[in-house]
């Protein structure tokens, strides 16, 4: 049996374990299963890797899509240039770190943005998963501010954002795990009544698929979209590099 899975803490909303299953099913792959490892530190790891000598590969998601490096054989040049991990690939005793979130951020950037490209964006979070976001914006040439809770971290701070701070960032990309389920009824703390309909709003989160941070967007007419194709997209390219395709 070769094993996959995925480490984080908690693991109660995840995507990856239902996707893999049905993968499984739909294509006819036999042999393998996916299982979500719910870690209460990083440093249990070995401990994991110890007790599953099958596991192939493991996707990581938070906290540990940055804390994973110390335990890493290899990084592939992209996750090191954006900081953070969130695929790994075990060869033997190798462990081999990958960032396939980039391939799913670039995809969701061009489903919700066509041809039109934002002066400026704001990103909300400081994580791994804004990690990726920047470096897409970047890619893309969109200039971006991050907007933390910590002022040594961010351009902004959440109370910094005033009306004009958000009229002028057509694209705001939530980052954080704000609104994620079973907590629907949160969203980031911004002046929606600032959005247009000349505004984007990306969300990370996929579960439930409209966060408050959407709803309060669609109701000012803003253009929407939530993590869905990302976590599709970045499950995919998991699926090749464990399977040496990439």
């Amino acid at each position: 049996m070769k094993r996959y899975g995925l480490i984080g803490r908690p693991l109660g909303h995840s995507f990856s374990a239902g996707y893999f299953a049905a993968k499984f099913r739909r294509e006819g792959i036999t042999g393998c299963d996916y299982a979500l490892y719910e870690l209460p530190s990083i440093e249990a790891l070995p401990e994991l890797l110890g007790a599953q000598p099958e596991l192939q590969g493991f996707n990581v998601t938070i906290p540990y899509k940055q804390r994973i490096f110390d335990y890493l054989d290899d990084v592939s040049e992209e996750a090191a240039r954006i900081g953070a991990v969130n695929c790994v690939r075990r060869d033997g005793g190798r462990l081999t770190g990958f960032n396939t979130d980039i391939e799913g951020i670039r995809l969701s950037l061009r489903l919700l943005l066509g041809d039109d490209l934002p002066e400026a964006a704001l990103v909300l979070g400081t994580g791994g998963a804004s990690q990726a976001v920047q470096y897409a914006l970047a890619e893309a040439g969109i200039p971006y501010a991050v907007v933390s809770r910590d002022p040594a971290r961010g351009n902004f701070l959440y109370d910094d954002l005033r009306p004009e701070i958000v009229a002028g960032h057509r694209l705001i990309v939530n980052a954080t795990p704000v609104g994620t389920f079973p907590h629907v009824d949160e969203a980031p703390l911004l002046p929606y009544e600032a959005l247009t309909a000349a505004h984007y709003l990306f969300d990370l989160v996929y579960n439930p698929e409209r966060t408050q941070f959407l709803l309060r967007g669609e109701r000012q007419g803003a253009h929407t979209l939530n993590g869905l194709p990302m976590l599709e997209a970045q499950a995919e390219a998991s699926w090749r590099i464990w399977n040496g395709v990439i």
